[in-house]
């Protein structure tokens, strides 16, 4: 079982009676600008907007009753970006070994082909789909919400996994300009914009869909010297899962849940670039793990969420606390992991 922390419960069903007839309504509906939030200080909870649908009302709700989000049951689709190596090619890999069907992106074309092709060789040539995506970019986003549409007509479960460090670690006042800019665009902006893009996507969808925003180190709040802009970045990352669940909440968008995934220390060569120091090598043998170590526990509990029909946020940790103090001691007293994967000095 994950371990999971419930944050800001989503509001109950909507009240009962028969589904507006009309149809659902734009993007620039989701969050119009009226001044609606005056009913907060006068009720004590936000008036619904004008024009406002009701996201479960999609499915229909006919013979008076409640209208009912429509429940999703495997195979899922699934989406994750920066998905051709590291945690999220991992990812991907379990999703299809579990009988889903997949979308990987990446920036690089030459990438997304070539893993496209060995996962079709393995899995199938319907159920994995890739296309090119710059996170950064908001033309590209919306760009792979109509691919994900034109081939899947839907997402269940959106990973937002492409992240940064510029491949970069030394401290702040010798950090480039180009360095800030990649880190900062691609791991605050992207995942604004994807998160953007993945609501305003799900919330029009009968089934709804689920939201896992994947965080890293600095997210906690600890300190990350040599790598200071990426922990900031990361840090970011929980307080918007945050402020995005209270925004659904707040407008009683009951089908989209937006959650966060902790996978810990993974070996990827993002983590591995920074083995320099005997401090790091120290961490690194102790606590990460491979890709796909981290995604045989990740992918199970993160699917377990739809199956058990469950809306309410959650922030599923590989890496627990327990966990890490656990093996930290068992190398202080036994020398377990030792040069694990990095010889120590």
């Amino acid at each position: 079982m994950a371990t999971v922390t419930a944050s800001l419960p989503l509001r109950a069903a909507a009240r009962a009676g028969p589904a507006p007839s009309r149809a659902p309504p734009s993007d620039a509906a989701f969050f119009p600008g009226r001044p609606w939030q005056r009913g907060l200080a006068a009720r004590g909870r936000p008036r619904e907007p004008a024009g406002w649908f009701r996201a479960e009302a999609l499915s229909g709700g006919g013979g008076g009753g409640p209208p009912r989000r429509e429940p999703m049951a495997p195979p899922y689709n699934v989406l994750i970006t920066g998905s051709t190596k590291g945690i999220g090619y991992a990812l991907a890999r379990k999703f299809l070994k579990a009988g889903d069907n997949v979308v990987i992106c990446s920036r690089s074309a030459e990438r997304v082909e070539s893993v496209r092709n060995d996962l079709k060789k393995e899995f199938g040539e319907q159920h994995v789909w890739g296309t090119v995506c710059d996170v950064r970019e908001g033309k590209d986003v919306k760009a792979l919400v109509d691919f994900a549409r034109d081939k899947l007509e839907y997402i269940d479960i959106w990973i937002n996994n492409a992240g940064s460090n510029a491949y970069s670690y030394k401290p702040l006042v010798e950090t480039s300009d180009e360095a800030l800019i990649e880190v900062i665009t691609t791991n605050t902006l992207g995942l604004m914009l994807c998160c953007r893009e993945a609501i305003n996507m799900m919330w029009k969808q009968p089934r709804g869909g689920h939201i896992f925003n994947i965080d890293g180190a600095g997210s906690d709040g600890r300190p990350t010297p040599r790598f200071a802009a990426y922990g900031a970045t990361k840090r970011s990352v929980v307080h918007l899962t945050k402020s995005l669940q209270a925004e659904l909440q707040m407008n009683e968008v009951n089908n989209v849940v937006v959650h966060n995934l902790s996978p810990g220390m993974v070996t990827t060569d993002l983590l591995m670039s920074g083995a320099t120091t005997k401090q790091a090598k120290f961490f690194i043998n102790i606590l990460a793990e491979t890709p796909d170590v981290v995604a045989d526990y990740l992918v199970p509990n993160i699917r377990e969420i739809p199956t058990n029909q469950s809306m309410k946020p959650t922030y599923i940790r590989f890496l627990t606390g327990l966990k890490a103090y656990s093996r930290i001691f068992s190398r202080i007293a036994f020398g377990a992991r030792r040069n694990k994967y990095v010889a120590e000095d």
